[in-house]
Parts: structure tokens; C-alpha cells; sequence
């Protein structure tokens, strides 16, 4: 009886443990169209890691001709610059956040049905083969940060 009522107990215990993986999300991502035409959009969102490491390898998009991930820096001299991104790093269970001033994705010759107030897909692609699709609010060049963003 005693070994059957461990065996329940370990049991449980195990599943529960597999319960509370986390799995990779992404949330909250917005676009910024650009204030001049023929200029890149900026795409914003949030991943968070799930179970184990990996790294963002791509983010795209069927409403852009092609999408870079770049970080924005400050520069010794007081300017900003930006540097393009080949992956980002997303640890276990860690937030990464894409935002203004930071980083994010270029979204380069976005078409011209792309409005703001309207949506657009992104996918997102990471180095362990993992594949994630979430909407993304577009907003004006003068808009405000879509709340919950």
C-alpha cells in the first residue's frame, strides 16, 4: 500500500512539475509606421523564453518585402546609432523586450494597404526551429504606444 501511495505521490509531483513549463510567447507587439514614405516601419513586441535558451534568428512579415532586427544605442558623442542584429539571445524563462529605443524589428518597403489602426502578422523564428505567429496593432508615426505595449 505504501508503495502505491508513493508511486501516486511521485507521479503527481512529476506532472506537476511539467505543468509549469513555461512555453515561448510572444505578446504584445505593435508596429510604428514611418512618418515619410518609402522609409522602414519599426516592429515592437515582447518574447518570453519558455523552458530552455534559445535565440530569435527572424521576425517577418507577408506585409513587407523584407525585415532586418537591429538595436538602437546611444553613441559617445550624444547621437543615436543602430546596429543590425543577427539573433538575440532568449534565456529560459527571461523577458526580451523590443521597444522604441532599443531593440527592434525594420520592417522595409511595407505595402501600402499597411494603415494604421489596422493589423498585421508576424512570424517569428528561433534557433531551436520554433516558429511563432502573433497579430501586431499598427499604429500613425504620431500615434501613441498601443496600450498594454
Amino acid at each position: 500500500m505504501f508503495r502505491v501511495a508513493a508511486t501516486l505521490v511521485f507521479a503527481s509531483v512529476a506532472i506537476a512539475g511539467c505543468a509549469q513549463q513555461k512555453s515561448l510567447q510572444v505578446t504584445d507587439a505593435w508596429v510604428r509606421l514611418a512618418a515619410v514614405d518609402g522609409r522602414p516601419a519599426a516592429g515592437y513586441f515582447t518574447i518570453q523564453g519558455g523552458g530552455s535558451d534559445t535565440s530569435l534568428t527572424s521576425v517577418s512579415t507577408a506585409e513587407a518585402a523584407h525585415t532586418e532586427l537591429h538595436e538602437s544605442r546611444m553613441t559617445q558623442s550624444g547621437g543615436m546609432a543602430m546596429d543590425s542584429l543577427s539573433s538575440v539571445p532568449v534565456p529560459a524563462g527571461q523577458r526580451v523586450v523590443f521597444a522604441p529605443g532599443g531593440k527592434h524589428a525594420m520592417l522595409f518597403e511595407v505595402s501600402p494597404n499597411v494603415e494604421p489602426g489596422g493589423t498585421l502578422t508576424f512570424a517569428f523564428t528561433f534557433s531551436d526551429g520554433k516558429r511563432v505567429e502573433q497579430k501586431a496593432r499598427v499604429v500613425g508615426p504620431a500615434d501613441p504606444v498601443p496600450a498594454g505595449s
